[in-house]
């Protein structure tokens, strides 16, 4: 599945201009400049997905550029942006999500869910100190209070927008979960609060998240691991770190093991498949996901 990326994500001009420097031009090496104040890449700057993760995660701003300054330099692309560039946006989120997931926030863990480098995370997690977003203490990635604002605020414009794609314009989970990536950095508060009142102010996300700063109360739910055989359940959550596995969304949505579906767990298996009949179908359901996939028991 494509992963959510900042380059693709950058948001037509709305706000007060700043320069972006690419990686090569911070290193001084010659560098021919592509535009990302739309999200593309010159068509000369074509290159492989993971490059472009990798090089629009680690672009950085340059401090006291002039609003009112004349034409470009070499290797700097303008971009006009809100109060934060995309990508701290991607690393608060990430860090929030991994956090969420009860998963260990370290560098390694940012590195892949992003797909980027970790000196590439390194490097980009020194300046989100600097701008007071994050806190690196023995190896663990802790977001201020700043930064958690930032986290939820994207979060919830995410979750709020695969909610609205798939509810009101019928996609699917992996087409919404793609396309809620370039949303979150482009709605604004107005636009949240419509969404929020067309959709009748929801709590969760099509996979059961929680939506920050909605009125959510997590129900009692365990891994669906957990359960044993003849146990009925009722999918609760599919947690973010599943959302990133290629093909699983889609493999889930086409087994109906949605939020609200209730099933019964039929066998286990000595690799950890777990099989469950769900609207009268028998699904297998491997360690991976059944060990993350949250429940309710009976």
């Amino acid at each position: 599945m494509p992963h959510r990326n900042a380059a693709s994500v950058l948001p037509e001009p709305v706000g007060a201009r700043i320069s972006v420097w690419s990686p090569a031009a911070m290193a001084g090496q010659p560098c021919a400049w592509a535009s990302v104040g739309a999200g593309k890449l010159d068509s000369n700057q074509a290159r492989t997905g993971a490059e472009k993760r990798s090089s629009a995660i680690r672009l950085t701003l340059r401090p006291g550029y002039d609003s009112e300054a004349g034409p470009y330099t070499p290797g700097v692309a303008e971009y006009v942006s809100p109060e934060w560039h995309p990508a701290f946006e991607e690393y608060c989120e990430t860090i929030f999500e991994l956090r969420e997931d009860d998963v260990d926030v370290i560098q390694a863990r940012v590195a892949e869910r992003l797909e980027i480098s970790r000196p590439a995370v390194s490097e980009m997690i020194k300046r989100m100190e600097g701008e007071g977003l994050v806190q690196l203490r023995a190896g663990s990635i802790t977001l201020t209070d700043s930064g958690l604002r930032l986290a939820e605020r994207v979060v919830r414009r995410h979750r709020l927008a695969e909610r609205f794609l798939t509810d009101i314009l019928g996609l699917s989970w992996a087409e919404a979960h793609k396309e809620a990536g370039k949303w979150e950095h482009v709605i604004s508060e107005k636009v949240e609060q419509a969404i929020m009142r067309v959709l009748d102010n929801p709590t969760t996300c099509p996979h059961g998240n929680p939506i920050p700063g909605s009125d959510y109360a997590a129900p009692p739910a365990v891994p669906l691991v957990d359960l044993d055989v003849g146990s009925g359940f009722t999918v609760s959550r599919i947690p973010e770190e599943l959302e990133f596995s290629p093909g699983l969304l889609e493999f889930l949505e086409e087994a109906d093991v949605l939020p609200g579906r209730h099933g019964t767990i039929t066998a286990t298996s000595p690799d950890g498949t777990t099989t469950v009949e769900i609207e009268g179908r028998h699904v297998g359901i491997g360690s991976f996901a059944s060990k993350r996939i949250l429940v309710t028991s009976g």
